[in-house]
């Protein structure tokens, strides 16, 4: 059973245990729950750290005014695509009633059996602040021992995501819906998640057509040939949920839209790791529902949410490459600067994931359309002497 089978199995089996079951059970739901909540809340500073101070210190060196065109380009196209979601959420999501509070009449107020916690080594911004530091300090002095420290501390993020994070959240989903079982919220919460899906897949068309407008019109070709040739990169990425998986294709495809070679070779590999617009559009949006649906955070406006958007795009640089690692890396955010409680971020959990391969389709085929850009503009004379990256997600 895959991730996503394995998460609607949670949220059906929390909804029935919660609505229906005696209070003793919901009680260790709860308490998973809760041990969930502390370990989430523990790794997600380390999630920041290593991930972005390992992501910074690996970008490829000695390739001029290359890599600061793609850099630029494809953290521009996060940015955009997260405000396009915003307004597309504010448009299609404003009539949502508040349903994450409690239902007065069905609530039963439970706790866990037990509380444990995990109290976080450092804050999320203190996190952000430490990885800037060492990310860009490893690049300029070329320091080895920081790398590899570095290096591995990613490596330790990623076994404890894959093998512990994880495979636990479908469990973790379960002890969240129980609880809004127990509070009489399920239902009117669960009647969102359809549009909220759908909504963010035809946002990601949206933005994959408007990028490659854009590419077109830059080179002088047809849109829709080219979005025809990039059509096996996007079901590949959708089939793999990786966009590290789907470099070859992609590479591929990106060639056949007349990219030249030493160029594909520098920005697919690259973009594959630090564009990550799909995932962008998916966690504005949702986290806008999430928003509209709870009665205990308060609506932001646009301009305050371009705050949020412009280090969510920061934050996406070298965000994990597993499942999900996007939503894993900007829950910090969402707590810190949207407010966000245990509640709220399960809800993005569960929403993130439930349309991951969709993202990661729409990141990969963006992709393409940055590589053409960055083609047209490039120094073709320059560009061969660059050195290849090594994607890392």
């Amino acid at each position: 059973m895959n991730l996503v089978a394995k998460l609607v199995a949670g949220i059906v089996g929390g909804t029935l245990v919660g609505t229906f079951a005696p209070d003793i059970l919901v009680r260790l739901f709860l308490t998973f729950q809760q041990i969930g909540g502390q370990l989430i809340g523990f790794a997600i500073p380390l999630i920041i750290l290593f991930y972005i101070a390992s992501g910074i210190a690996s970008l490829p060196k000695n390739s001029g005014n290359l890599l600061g065109k793609t850099v630029g380009l494809a953290y521009g196209s996060t940015i955009v695509a997260g405000c396009l979601a915003f307004l597309a959420a504010t448009i299609v999501l404003s009539g949502l009633e508040p349903s994450v509070a409690p239902n007065v009449e069905a609530q039963r107020e439970l706790t866990g059996l037990v509380n444990i916690e995990i109290p976080a080594v450092f804050g999320v911004m203190t996190a952000l602040g430490l990885a800037f530091l060492f990310g860009i300090g490893i690049s300029v002095t070329g320091s080895q021992p920081l790398k590899q420290f570095a290096d591995d501390g990613r490596a330790i993020i990623d076994l404890l995501l894959a093998k512990v994070i994880i495979p636990m959240l479908p469990i973790y989903i379960a002890g969240v819906f129980a609880n809004m079982g127990a509070e009489g919220t399920v239902f009117a919460t669960l009647k969102t998640f359809g549009l909220v899906l759908v909504t963010a897949v035809i946002v990601h068309w949206i933005w994959i057509s408007i990028q490659y407008v854009i590419a077109g019109m830059v080179s002088g070709q047809s849109p829709v040939r080219l979005l025809k040739n990039m059509i096996p990169a996007y079901f590949t990425a959708l089939g793999t949920m990786s966009s590290a998986a789907t470099i070859p294709v992609t590479l591929k495809q990106t060639k056949e839209n007349g990219v030249k070679e030493p160029i594909a070779n520098f920005t697919i590999p690259l973009c594959a790791t630090i564009h990550l617009s799909g995932s962008t559009i998916t966690l504005v949006l949702c986290a806008t529902a999430v928003m509209a649906l709870s009665t205990n955070i308060e609506m932001v406006s646009f301009f305050s949410m371009i705050p949020f958007i412009m280090m969510l795009g920061i934050t996406m640089i070298a965000a994990p490459g597993a499942p999900g690692g996007a939503v894993m890396a900007a829950l910090g955010l969402m707590a810190s600067m949207l407010g966000f409680g245990e509640a709220e971020l399960a809800l993005m959990i569960a929403l993130y994931m439930a349309q991951d391969s969709f993202g990661t389709a729409c990141n990969i085929t963006g992709d393409g359309a940055i590589s053409m850009l960055v083609n047209r503009t490039a120094d073709s004379s320059n560009a061969k002497k660059v050195k290849q990256p090594v994607a890392s997600s």
